[in-house]
C-alpha cells in the first residue's frame, strides 16, 4: 500500500474512532442510569442522592401505598428557572407499602413501610437519541423496575405500559407537576 493510500486509510479509521468516541460520550454525559442501548437502570442511594419532590398517597387498588418522587439537584435548579426539565433529568417514583395506625397525631394515620412495590424512572430526552427503542419516546425514556429484578426493565413497550397513567398530564410533559412542590421556589 503506498504511502498516500496509507496515510488515507488512517485519517479515515481516526475519524471514525473520533465519531465513536463522541456518540459514547455524548451517551455517558446524557445520564449515568442510561447505557448505550438506551436501558435504563435504577439510581443506586436516590433517597439520600437526589431530592425529594414530592409524594403521592394512593388509598386502594394495586398502586396503592406511598409514592416518593426523586430528582437530582440540578434538574430542580433548571426547572427552576426554565419550568421545564433538563435534558437527562431523572424522575425517580418509589411505590411503597402502607399501613396505618393510631397516633397522637391522629387516629387512621398512614404511613409507609419499608415494602417497596416497584420504581417507575423517567429520564428526559429533548434529543429523540434512542428511537429505535420502545422504552423511549415523547421526549422521555420509560422504565418499570420490580424488587428483586432491579437490572431489569420489565416494560416492553411505553406507549402501552406506561402513557396510559400520564395521558391526563401531557400538556405539562407528561408529569403530574401539582405533587412536586420542591419545583417551586418557597420557603
Amino acid at each position: 500500500m503506498n504511502t498516500f493510500r496509507k496515510a488515507a486509510v488512517q485519517t479515515i479509521a481516526f475519524s471514525l474512532l473520533l465519531q465513536t468516541g463522541n456518540i459514547l460520550a455524548d451517551t455517558a454525559s446524557f445520564s449515568p442510569y442510561v447505557d448505550k442501548d438506551g436501558n435504563i437502570s435504577l439510581p443506586d442511594d436516590f433517597r439520600t442522592n437526589m431530592v425529594h419532590l414530592g409524594s403521592w398517597f394512593v388509598p386502594t387498588g394495586g398502586a396503592s401505598g406511598f409514592h416518593d418522587v426523586y430528582t437530582e439537584r440540578r434538574s430542580v435548579e433548571s426547572f427552576r428557572k426554565t419550568g421545564a426539565f433538563p435534558d437527562g433529568a431523572t424522575l425517580v417514583k418509589e411505590l411503597r407499602a402502607s399501613h396505618s395506625g393510631d397516633f397522637t397525631t391522629g387516629k387512621g394515620v398512614s404511613y409507609a413501610t419499608s415494602s417497596v412495590k416497584q420504581w417507575f424512572i423517567m429520564i428526559k430526552d429533548k434529543k429523540g437519541r434512542f428511537s429505535d427503542n420502545n422504552s423511549w419516546g415523547d421526549g422521555w425514556g420509560w422504565a418499570l423496575i420490580k424488587p428483586g429484578a432491579e437490572n431489569s426493565n420489565v416494560s416492553a413497550n411505553y406507549q402501552q405500559d406506561c402513557l396510559g397513567c400520564h395521558t391526563p398530564a401531557k400538556s405539562q410533559d407528561w408529569v403530574y407537576l401539582e405533587g412536586y412542590p420542591t419545583l417551586n421556589k418557597q420557603r
